[in-house]
């Protein structure tokens, strides 16, 4: 047998539960965490938006990313594999063919602000980011993403940090380095958090993120953006779980797994979220979502702040961190599917794919300079990616996973082993799976396509 062959014969394995559970994780928080949910809690009533998003997270979030670990455990085989073992000569394969295109191509405009963040972080260290004028880190931003080849490097030594941490397989890669920066962005959060909430007029961005309005509850807005941050918060339809289940041990008891992972990716937002708006509001500034906060709004507090220098590392390190366990995720999953499609080793396998994601990325940096004029309407190429993926690769790839175990899966596995100690819960995980998350994630991607 040669190599290649006895590569495939022996599927990698988790090393621990623990392991599994901060790579998983590390998968959940990402930027999205760092500067998109604290935000919209704030817009969208506070404490009374959180208590929907827990409710969220419960009735669909959880049943299918449960379902996407039982169908990787089960088969134990990437995301395509699964699908065409349980359920020979069906179509039910797009699901996971959906998760794989997805994963490859966010990953490839994700990587292009992951080195935005690196660029950051590198210049906060050598010192010329506090050398900006505080009235113009709009503009330094502007200048540094339109030029042609700075961002392509930043963007290029991202990936090749997560080819290197990905091509070293699953317990030496994916587990080993998760179970090291997942316990770093905890306690880099938290010295964030804690210092953000100790200045004074922090009050403001507690009562921001958390005063509870609930006069919001009756609005169906806030429902649908909770329930579109819940599925894409958890990773759900990127068939991250599907691949990730795929190396767990056949005993897993996989719904406490599950809650572990959901419950520490929303704590990590909540308290992400104190890092940054008692500040914000402490300072007088406005606050603000996504790369304008984190580029252009933060640097100017971190000018004017206390320890404000080192807070800016600390904070450009959090991103760096969160943006590489995210990448790793998103890059193991069409590795692992070419790996079997192509019978290759790691190692190639991940050098291979992670080069070409690479290049598909080159026009989405390139496109806020040289290609700032090739639109689709008004949507820059990114943006564009970013729709065809988020919006509606991810909310098919969920409805799939939640009818297939659901309604389709005939061998499908009792409660017990499942994980379920309690039959009653197992059966309101199976009729959620059923009816209520693809209601859901239906009116999710209805709403992105802007149809309600």
């Amino acid at each position: 047998m040669d190599q290649r062959h006895s590569h495939q014969a022996t599927r990698e394995q988790w090393g621990t539960k623990l392991g599994f559970v901060c790579a998983a994780m590390g998968s959940a928080v990402g930027l999205g965490n760092i500067w998109r949910f604290p935000y919209i809690v704030g817009e969208n009533g506070g404490g009374a938006f959180i208590l929907v998003y827990l409710a969220c997270i419960i009735i669909c979030g959880l049943p299918i990313m449960l379902g996407e670990l039982l169908i990787g455990r089960t088969a134990q085989s990437d995301a395509v594999g699964s699908f065409g073992k349980l359920a020979p000569k069906q179509i039910w394969s797009v699901g996971g063919l959906l998760g794989v295109l997805a994963g490859f191509f966010i990953l490839s405009f994700y990587s292009v602000v992951a080195g935005w963040a690196l660029k950051y972080l590198f210049s906060a260290v050598g010192g010329s980011l506090w050398e900006v004028d505080i009235a113009n880190y709009s503009k330094f931003f502007g200048a540094f993403i339109s030029e042609a080849w700075e961002p392509l490097i930043w963007q290029g030594s991202m990936m090749v940090a997560t080819v290197i941490m990905v091509g070293r397989g699953v317990r030496k890669g994916l587990e080993q380095w998760n179970r090291i920066l997942i316990p770093i962005l905890a306690i880099l959060v938290l010295i964030l958090a804690g210092y953000s909430i100790s200045l004074d007029g922090a009050v403001n961005g507690l009562t921001f993120l958390f005063y509870p309005d609930w006069a919001k509850l009756l609005e169906p807005e806030i429902y649908i953006i909770a329930l579109g941050q819940a599925f894409f918060t958890l990773s759900i339809g990127m068939a991250v779980f599907i691949t990730y289940g795929s190396y767990l041990a056949p005993n897993t008891r996989l719904p406490i797994s599950a809650g572990a992972i959901a419950t520490g990716d929303t704590v990590f937002a909540i308290v992400a979220g104190l890092a940054i708006f008692p500040a914000v509001f402490a300072f007088g500034l406005s606050p603000s979502a996504g790369p304008g906060l984190s580029f252009i709004v933060l640097p100017e507090l971190f000018q004017t702040m206390p320890f404000g220098k080192i807070i800016g590392i600390l904070f450009f390190l959090l991103l760096v961190f969160a943006a590489l366990t995210s990448m790793a995720s998103l890059l193991e999953v069409p590795v692992a599917f070419f790996m079997r499609v192509f019978d290759q080793g790691r190692s190639r396998t991940t050098f291979i794919v992670g080069f070409l994601i690479y290049a598909i990325g080159i026009p989405s940096s390139l496109g806020f300079g040289v290609l700032n004029d090739v639109k689709w309407g008004t949507k820059s190429i990114i943006d564009v990616i970013e729709f065809l993926t988020l919006n509606l690769a991810l909310p098919i790839g969920g409805m799939i996973t939640a009818f297939f175990v659901g309604w389709a899966w005939r061998d499908r596995p009792s409660s017990n082993v499942i994980g379920f100690k309690n039959q009653v819960v197992g059966a309101l995980w199976l009729w959620s799976l059923r009816i209520v998350a693809p209601i859901t994630v239906f009116c999710v991607f209805l709403r992105s396509l802007g149809l309600i």
